[in-house]
């Protein structure tokens, strides 16, 4: 199972009033885990970025102006996600800017159907606590020390780890990993816990009998013949 963690950062929260984007960081999942796979592009918005948008992401008009605009990696982009389903913190924000720069280029959008948000995700899960991507980290004690600011690639990686949490943790479904590997992992009950043996037949055989009447009759004063 091929999924996507997808996170962006912009130049504010408007794109239909001219924010844009200016990172991208993917992170390509199989089966829940990392594939080491990722797409990570700086973006040349085209325009300013305000002061309240830099001290989020630490990006600045000077660090971005020689970085290629959306039109250069729209392509690349759109091939790495492919059909994939996307799982994204807040997947309206994130889908909201791609679709408007996809829109500019006269590319059809992302569908919102193929999101996975994480933030309802943990809303449901967690009814009235913090779902930022923060609080989850700490809930799950997930290091985000290295977090000083948004980054889209670094909260793509910390996103993976959280969706993992949120959908079971590391230990997925009700099944045991590693029994082939580790004779001492727990087995559920009723497995077999090895190769099956021919039943054994329990009537004893005439030997047996005479060995055991022999073995009685040394015996003095048994119990079983107190009581005649």
């Amino acid at each position: 199972m091929r999924e996507i963690v997808l996170d962006t950062e912009t130049t504010g929260f408007k794109p239909d009033q001219g924010d844009r984007l200016v990172e991208i960081g993917c992170i390509e999942l199989i089966n829940h885990l990392p594939s080491g796979r990722i797409f990570h592009r700086y973006v040349n918005p085209e325009r300013d970025m305000p002061e309240d948008a830099f001290r989020v992401h630490g990006l600045s008009e000077q660090f971005l102006s020689d970085k290629p605009v959306f039109a250069a990696v729209a392509e690349e982009l759109l091939d790495f996600l492919g059909d994939a389903p996307l799982v994204i913190h807040n997947a309206a924000f994130d889908i909201g800017f791609l679709n408007a720069e996809l829109a500019r280029l006269k590319i059809p959008g992302l569908g919102m159907d193929r999101a996975i948000d994480t933030v309802r995700i943990a809303r449901g899960k967690f009814p009235g606590a913090q779902v930022s991507l923060d609080a989850l980290c700490r809930r799950f004690n997930i290091d985000n020390s290295a977090r000083t600011k948004h980054g889209a690639l670094l909260d793509a990686e910390l996103l993976a780890e959280v969706y993992l949490e949120l959908v079971g943790g590391r230990q997925q479904g009700l099944s045991l990993a590693g029994l082939d590997s580790d004779p001492q992992a727990t087995v559920p009950v009723g497995a077999p816990r090895g190769p099956l043996r021919p039943p054994r037949l329990h009537m004893p055989t005439e030997a047996e009998l005479a060995a055991h009447a022999t073995f009685l009759s040394k015996l003095k004063e048994p119990l079983w013949l107190k009581g005649e």
